[in-house]
């Protein structure tokens, strides 16, 4: 009997350590597993992070723009190895405007903080105003959102609850909607934290020296209120540091963090935190164009209570990001972990790595108990359409590395219609490429495309088509830096792969990375019905 035991305890071990090896990155981790990490940590479009520590527990949001769920929250232990565990907003509002695409709108910049026992995300819609929404729970569900502050072109929210019980709020300004920009203000909020109660009132104006100065985030220290700030533009910026002994200021000024000597572009907006020891690190971005705003974790260090990031190279008293450092001081030692990337379908809902491309309708897919594949519903695209940029049922997820394959088996079921349904695997972006699987009185063929201008509307065009056997064929993209040059390939088999079309360069959506993912479509004319299976999606080497 024990001999049994023992047995059923090896096999049970053995599939758990099989489940944890599927769930890590086989494409990027940042733990080198010697106590050090890398930079970036997170490979993948998290763009304008902020990361909040709760006990010995950090929590992270990103803008999510358009796409739904939205205001993705990872977890770490560490600061380094994070795993993607909710989203805090599962369909963006108003619900009306957001079921159609709205690229580059939606969930700007993001603040998240802890306050008496809760956790709060402030963020700035620009067409609508600044939100908030809040839970005691991040794996539960989250509060329904609150509109805190009315306005165009009102982003980068950032509360301070301050130690005579007052609430604050900093927030910057989208030119495209307020008609300026580079300016920082400071609201008043009521004790809970859901209402503006004043007009405000500027505290820096970034036109003179600083312009596009933006992404505050609000914080005390040493009786000093900070407001640290990215200056600059995304991709050619640098991090401001603004401190006063008084909220509204005069405020001093000091650039801590730019690219000096490195290779990373605009090291800026981020997140300042501590770890229960003390020490201070500095979570930021780096724009790199197909792949997002991926993120950087940096030291801090203060001098004569100013920041210092990363390390001073170059001697000028400003800090530049670090590639490579010791890890944060947390105590212990911690297993990998990275956020999913592939789903085998095996689980009720899909992988939490997935994302619409607008908010969802119950009737685009369906998961059901005990079948390991998703059914994607034949939907018609959208009237007076040339390509897919306005299509809400695209199912897609971040770029996850500088270089891998996303794989995928499609089955596709057209039912009664002669021709006019279409699935297969796309990068997403302005332009965009598909491999489709496709039918007409023939049979079934494949297809690759691609829409050069898709944000214009342009014609999506078919660069080859090859006939099938089956209505199920195996697609493949390789994807390989350092331009984000993406190679579709297909098998009828699963074995022997078969290059088609031609190289594809991905590029970013609005405000956002390339995505990679999934699909199914039906034209206006074809007759309704239909559906495709998809057995996997797959991200590997």
């Amino acid at each position: 009997m024990k001999k049994k035991i023992a047995i059923l305890f090896l096999f049970s071990f053995v599939c758990i350590m099989a489940q944890q090896t599927e769930t890590i990155s086989q494409v990027w981790v940042a733990d080198n597993g010697d106590g050090t990490y890398k930079n970036p940590i997170l490979y993948s479009d998290y763009s304008d992070s902020d990361v909040v520590r709760v006990g010995d527990d950090y929590y992270m949001t990103a803008s999510s723009f358009n796409a739904a769920p939205g205001l993705p929250i990872l977890h770490s232990k560490d600061m380094v190895n994070w795993k993607l565990i909710n989203h805090a907003l599962q369909i963006q509002i108003p619900d009306e405007t957001f079921k159609v695409p709205q690229h580059g709108n939606g969930v700007w910049a993001p603040s998240i903080r802890y306050h008496n026992d809760e956790i709060y995300i402030y963020w700035g819609d620009p067409d609508f105003g600044i939100y908030m929404v809040k839970t005691k729970d991040p794996y539960g569900k989250w509060e329904d959102p609150i509109l805190v502050m009315e306005g165009k072109g009102l982003i980068d929210p950032s509360p301070l609850w301050d130690d005579n019980g007052e609430v604050y709020l900093v927030h910057a300004y989208a030119g495209s909607r307020a008609g300026v920009k580079s300016l920082l203000t400071v609201n008043k909020m009521n004790p809970e934290g859901t209402k503006v109660i004043d007009k405000g009132i500027h505290v820096f104006d970034g036109h003179d020296n600083h312009d596009t100065v933006e992404g505050a985030k609000f914080y005390k220290r040493n009786g000093y209120y900070y407001i640290f700030a990215p200056a600059g533009g995304v991709a050619t910026g640098w991090q401001l540091i603004l401190r006063s002994k008084n909220i509204y200021g005069p405020y001093e000024e000091k650039v801590v963090l730019e690219q000096g000597s490195t290779n990373i572009n605009g090291p800026h907006q981020g997140a300042w935190v501590d770890t229960p020891s003390g020490e201070s690190w500095f979570y930021h971005f780096q724009d790199v164009e197909a792949y997002g705003r991926i993120v950087h974790l940096q030291p801090v260090v203060w001098e004569k209570d100013w920041p210092v990031m990363g390390q001073d190279f170059d001697g000028n008293g400003i800090g530049e990001p670090v590639m490579s450092y010791k890890k944060p001081n947390v105590g212990k030692i911690y297993p990998i972990e990275t956020p999913v990337e592939t789903d085998n379908f095996d689980n009720f809902n899909i992988g939490l790595q997935w994302q619409w491309n607008a908010n969802p309708n119950v009737l685009w897919h369906a998961k059901l108990p005990g079948n390991d594949f998703l059914r994607l519903f034949s939907i018609k695209s959208v009237e007076d359409s040339e390509n897919l940029w306005m299509v809400p049922n695209l199912l897609l997820q971040k770029f996850p590395a500088p270089n891998f394959t996303a794989s995928t088996k499609i089955s596709l079921y057209p039912e009664e219609a002669i021709s006019g349904k279409t699935a297969g695997l796309i990068i997403m972006g302005m332009d965009y490429a598909t491999l489709s699987i496709s039918h007409d009185e023939n049979g079934y063929f494949i297809k690759q495309t691609e829409a050069i201008g898709a944000i214009k509307g342009v014609e999506e065009k078919i660069i080859s088509e090859k006939r099938l056997k089956s209505n199920s064929a195996y697609f493949r993209v390789e994807v390989t830096a350092p331009d984000a040059m993406c190679q579709f390939s297909y098998s009828e088999d699963g074995n022997k792969f078969n290059k088609i079309g031609k190289p594809f360069k991905a590029q970013p959506g609005k405000w956002i990375g390339a995505k990679v993912g999934i699909f199914n479509v039906s034209t206006q004319e074809a007759k309704r019905g239909g559906y495709a299976d998809v057995d996997y999606f797959k991200i590997t080497k």
